[in-house]
């Protein structure tokens, strides 16, 4: 039996403003994972238990865009497998779906990192990324490639719309609390929401952006000067550049101020916004208690992780 595993990732500073080609900070989210193991089968041809959603089916029955079939054929296709193997892939996740948290990208590198082992196929992490890219593009369009390039190298990332994707050091662990609203919110809308308001008065909004670009550039400094003390407020800076996008909403703000309350240093909203997930920076003595008043005040589940 081969095994893989992949991490979760979360967007530190930058959301929307990197749409406007400023840069972004995304940070990976280990103490969540897809997890893959591939074995030899005694049954012909190759079979998927996702038991996470639901998924038990011989590959040839599912649709070819399907998420995790798309996966296996094009990874067959860039092996030059031309016979089927018979394989039984079972894939698990402790990452939430659709939330923000690359549990997409994360199952794509953990699964072509196992089949590339499995059928004796080396890739690097350069093409394991490459790879997973052009998968996050069948299924999103024109993705930004962040959260396959922090999944796949499991560093924290900056990110400029155009331009090469770097990962870089974090010089001092940090701690973070993440938590979820609950409340499905399509990227896709916010997004156009901020558009429109761009387009109907570009010289404010441009200047609300250069901000949340100064908050991302100073974070990484901080970051690789160790000292993540000063995320805390740049946190804060950078939410309330979000609610003036109006990219938050009434439950973020409730929770972020939840947080605040319970001892972090700052908070904000992570991604698209409107529902999903927001963060904290918390000192490691403080996330289990800040982590417990977000549970009190309507998160549907938090996530304490450390990043390194």
């Amino acid at each position: 039996m081969t095994k893989s595993s992949a991490p979760g990732k979360i967007i530190l500073f930058g959301e929307h403003a990197v749409v406007y080609g400023r840069p972004a900070l995304a940070v990976p989210v280990t103490e969540v994972q897809a997890n893959v193991d591939v074995s030899e089968s005694a049954r012909k041809g190759v079979w998927i238990g996702a038991p996470d959603v639901n998924l038990s089916a011989e590959l040839n029955v599912l649709p070819s865009d399907h998420p995790i079939a798309s996966v296996i054929h094009n990874f067959l296709f860039l092996a030059r497998v031309t016979s089927f193997p018979n394989l039984e892939i079972k894939i698990t996740s402790t990452i939430p779906v659709a939330s923000g948290l690359g549990s997409g990208a994360a199952v794509t590198v953990a699964l072509t990192r196992a089949l590339a082992s499995h059928l004796k196929h080396p890739m690097n992490d350069e093409e394991v990324n490459a790879f997973a890219y052009e998968i996050e593009k069948l299924h999103h369009g024109t993705p930004s490639g962040i959260d396959n390039t922090v999944v796949t190298y499991a560093r924290p990332v900056y990110f400029i719309k155009g331009q090469s994707i770097e990962t870089f050091k974090v010089s001092k662990p940090f701690m973070i609390v993440i938590a979820d609203t609950g409340i499905s919110a399509p990227t896709k809308e916010s997004v156009g929401d901020v558009r429109r308001l761009w387009m109907h008065d570009r010289s404010r909004w441009e200047t609300i952006f250069d901000k949340i670009g100064e908050v991302s550039f100073t974070a990484r400094r901080a970051l690789e000067a160790g000292k993540p003390e000063l995320l805390g407020e740049l946190m804060n800076e950078n939410h309330e550049l979000l609610q003036k996008l109006t990219v938050s909403s009434q439950e973020l703000d409730h929770l972020v101020e939840t947080a605040r309350r319970a001892g972090a240093l700052g908070a904000k909203l992570s991604g698209g916004g409107r529902g999903g997930n927001m963060i904290a920076f918390v000192e490691p003595e403080r996330a289990q208690a800040v982590s417990f008043s977000l549970l009190e005040a309507g998160a549907k589940n938090t996530i304490i992780t450390q990043v390194s």
